[in-house]
């Protein structure tokens, strides 16, 4: 559980010293969704920058320079790839026919491992599965909303995706995962967050309150693009949605697991993923008395963890 947050400032009426103040107050809002990490991405001087340190919102400080229009942020709670190794930490940089690009993603991905297998990708030292996301619209050559939709219609998991092209035109990829998105018309702004409530919460400790925004609907398996006139584009694509994604992940090549019974080896190892849905040992340990089998328990924690 990560979150994702950012503004589109595209008329150009924000100074680099207020954009630094929204999100600073964004991103503190944002540590509800994870603290192992934060970082941010955006142009200026005519250069893709990204920040990013693994350290908790509040103790990040946010220089965002005037010529800065589009902001994109995010804050992690670590899944897979330790936090300490920097290049794990989004946003990750990309380059689709040698023009850079960023992306941040909130969500789990499955199928990374297979895809990178079965598609002879690159390996890499960077560990989280989103990277995965990076280079599938690499192996493409560019980015743009066929790539996107591509890209979104290969891997397997909960998402969504914000990406950050070179000419500061900021996509949107919809999966199951939350957003939520406001306009502010008169001060030519876009504001948004993984969550309403975060974004509120953001939000009550700037003047932005003043003003009442319009709230932009995204829907799953919709692809977002603002450009930096503020004018919005939707495209489209179809979740791929395989029900034993996530098991596969980690168990596809231990398949003696599944045969084996209930035995200490196999508890344990439950118990390791159900950390990542937000339950303990003694959930586990509690289900297992309950009568509820390994199978039955993984059954629980995909429906309720997705």
């Amino acid at each position: 559980m990560c979150c994702l947050f950012g503004l589109i400032d595209y008329k150009h009426h924000l100074s680099g010293r207020q954009k630094g103040r929204i999100l600073c107050s964004l991103s503190a809002a944002c540590e509800a969704r994870g603290t192992d990490a934060t970082g941010i991405a955006y142009h200026s001087a005519g250069r893709l920058h990204i920040y990013k340190k693994p350290v908790p919102a509040h103790k990040l400080r946010f220089y965002i320079p005037n010529g800065a229009r589009v902001i994109m942020g995010h804050t992690r709670m670590t899944t897979q790839g330790s936090q300490q190794f920097n290049c794990n930490n989004h946003p990750f940089q990309g380059k689709a026919n040698r023009l850079p690009f960023a992306l941040a993603h909130n969500g789990v991905l499955y199928n990374d491992k297979i895809l990178r297998r079965t598609l002879k990708l690159p390996q890499t030292r960077i560990e989280t599965d989103s990277y995965i996301a990076v280079q599938l619209i690499e192996q493409q050559g560019v980015l743009t909303p066929a790539s996107l939709k591509a890209m979104a219609e290969q891997v397997e998991g909960s998402f969504v995706f914000t990406v950050l092209d070179h000419r500061d035109n900021l996509y949107f990829v919809k999966g199951d995962n939350p957003l939520c998105l406001y306009h502010f018309k008169s001060l030519g702004t876009y504001i948004y967050a993984s969550t309403e409530e975060i974004l509120n919460q953001g939000l009550q400790k700037t003047w932005l309150t003043q003003e009442r925004p319009i709230k932009v609907n995204v829907d799953t398996g919709d692809i977002l693009r603002i450009g930096s006139d503020g004018k919005i584009d939707t495209t489209y694509f179809t979740m791929n949605i395989n029900p034993y994604g996530y098991w596969e992940r980690y168990w596809l090549y231990t398949p003696e697991m599944h045969d084996s019974g209930i035995d200490n080896e196999y508890v344990s190892e439950l118990k390791s993923v159900a950390a990542i849905f937000g339950y303990t040992p003694d959930d586990i340990e509690a289900l297992l008395d309950q009568g509820f089998t390994t199978d039955e328990i993984e059954e629980v924690l995909y429906c309720s963890g997705i």
